[in-house]
């Protein structure tokens, strides 16, 4: 089964936005794949922990590392027949959550999924939203942050500190409130009517009326509705008391939690265009103005989960499986969780390491037909890491253009396949020449 999985990764990374027929090419290989996933002998949980032990391997002895955790639905309405699934958003949507905490270096580098957590919400549990405040959030889906809170605990070490960086649905009292080893941080974008101690304003006023500490100039990265941009933020930073939750059914055994706020506001926004604005809560210091500024870069690495989210919805297609129940389906996810990491950290390592030899993640076949392709000499000096993925994702329809920046995940993908297509031709072409 451990020959197969890899076998079964290898093929569908080579492939990863073709169907697994197409991907496997071969009815005896399909056929396979579909009995692994059908196997109860296959546990998800087994094949998620191996990416995980290797995860741990790529941490970095000291430092800091993020831990980054997001929730995403997986919709698999379109497929009437599949047992097991729940509702999303609403009762007629089918499907499953799946709840991540990835992995990544200070410097945006993905290193590995260390904790998933995937379920169904139960029919019967549609429309109990109303009482969602006064129940222990032990018995919530809220839980769920604590739960990867406590996972990224783990990765801490006497020399590695641990930052887990959330959106404002892990805006949690709990959260904030939950004991925490030394080395782990909390920074989370904050709801800025949030009630505070001993203070009449609510966190967004009261961050908004702090002083300017310092000015940075970021990246957003490009969306489906807008280009990559540059955006020059004004950052605020103030010590604020968050107020116990007045739902809250254990409010009189809470204390006030002490927290750092920072705020990012963009100052250079175009006419018609919504500024950036993050509200940020940490456990960290934020006195300085290279507090603040460290606090945003990091929070601004928060995009690598959507990312990866992304890849395996989009770049996967992991909605469009048809299998028949949700326990294959989660056996499924787990493998083409490694697939899509392995593309992510490929687009993100290169712009890390653009000088580092490109045989860190190409065979020597693959080069050779990369740079043939592109009317290159294959003995001539051998290409960095950067210059390889440029050509990989001009395959995919990357255009390299002045002012283009680096390719993204979607042209990576594409153009990945395109190559494994072309070695694989360039192999049968050997064989067909041997004597």
């Amino acid at each position: 089964m451990n020959r197969r999985l890899e076998r079964l990764v290898t093929a569908l990374a080579d492939k990863p936005a073709a169907s697994v027929p197409h991907a496997l090419s071969d009815w005896g290989q399909t056929k396979a794949a579909y009995r692994f996933w059908d196997n109860d002998r296959v546990a998800d949980a087994d094949i998620r922990d191996a990416h995980r032990q290797a995860a741990l391997a790529r941490l970095p002895d000291e430092g800091t590392v993020l831990a980054i955790q997001d929730t995403t639905g997986l919709n698999f309405s379109d497929h009437k027949a599949v047992r097991g699934l729940g509702y999303l958003s609403r009762r007629h949507r089918r499907g499953l959550w799946v709840h991540t905490l990835l992995a990544a270096s200070g410097d945006g580098v993905p290193l590995g999924v260390v904790h998933q957590e995937i379920w169904a919400r139960p029919p019967k549990r549609f429309g109990r939203a109303r009482t969602r405040a006064r129940r222990p959030t032990a018995r919530k889906e809220s839980q769920r942050w604590l739960t990867a809170l406590r996972e990224a605990a783990a990765l801490a070490t006497p020399r590695r500190s641990v930052v887990v960086v959330a959106d404002r649905e892990a805006d949690l009292f709990d959260l904030f409130a939950a004991p925490r080893p030394a080395g782990v941080d909390l920074l989370v974008r904050a709801k800025p009517r949030r009630r505070l101690h001993g203070d009449a304003r609510l966190l967004g006023e009261a961050a908004a009326a702090a002083p300017v500490l310092a000015a940075l100039t970021v990246t957003l990265p490009r969306a489906d509705d807008r280009p990559s941009r540059m955006a020059t933020l004004a950052l605020r930073a103030a010590v604020v008391t968050l107020e116990r939750p007045s739902v809250h059914p254990r409010r009189r055994f809470l204390k006030p939690v002490r927290l750092g706020v920072v705020l990012a506001e963009q100052t250079d926004a175009s006419p018609g265009e919504a500024p950036l604005r993050w509200l940020l809560l940490t456990t960290r210091p934020v006195g300085t103005a290279e507090a603040a500024v460290q606090a945003v870069r990091w929070y601004s690495r928060r995009w690598l989960i959507e990312r990866l989210h992304f890849v395996l919805k989009s770049g996967c297609r992991i909605e469009e499986l048809q299998l028949e129940t949700a326990a294959r389906l989660q056996r499924a996810l787990a493998t083409y969780l490694i697939v899509a990491w392995r593309l992510l950290w490929l687009t993100y390592e290169a712009r890390r390491g653009p000088e580092e030899p490109a045989a860190t993640v190409l065979d020597a076949t693959e080069r050779q037909v990369l740079l043939r392709h592109f009317g290159l000499p294959p003995d001539g000096p051998p290409p960095s890491l950067r210059e390889a993925v440029r050509l990989v994702a001009r395959l995919g329809g990357f255009l390299n253009r002045r002012g283009d920046g680096e390719p993204g995940v979607k042209c990576l993908w594409r153009g990945w396949q395109e190559l494994q297509a072309m070695v694989r031709g360039y192999r049968l072409g050997l064989q067909g020449s041997s004597p």
